[in-house]
């Protein structure tokens, strides 16, 4: 059952995730390295959609970066 102090804890951790999410995702893609311009469109994909675009790059793009 939700309760009110349920709410004060949730929203407060799910913002966080939501802020934190796309950082973590940016400082990630601009430390591998991706063919092409790859990391450029995953770059303006997080920035434009940021929970999303962060959604797509942990399922989609990590599998693209190159091994050094």
């Amino acid at each position: 059952m939700i309760t009110p102090s349920l709410g004060l804890i949730t929203w407060p951790v799910v913002s966080l995730i939501i802020i934190i999410l796309p950082v973590i995702c940016l400082i990630s893609i601009l430390r591998n390295e991706f063919r092409n311009n790859d990391k450029l469109i995953w770059i303006i994909v997080v920035i434009f959609l940021p929970f999303f675009g962060s959604l797509l790059y942990l399922l989609i793009g990590r599998k693209q970066k190159l091994n050094r």
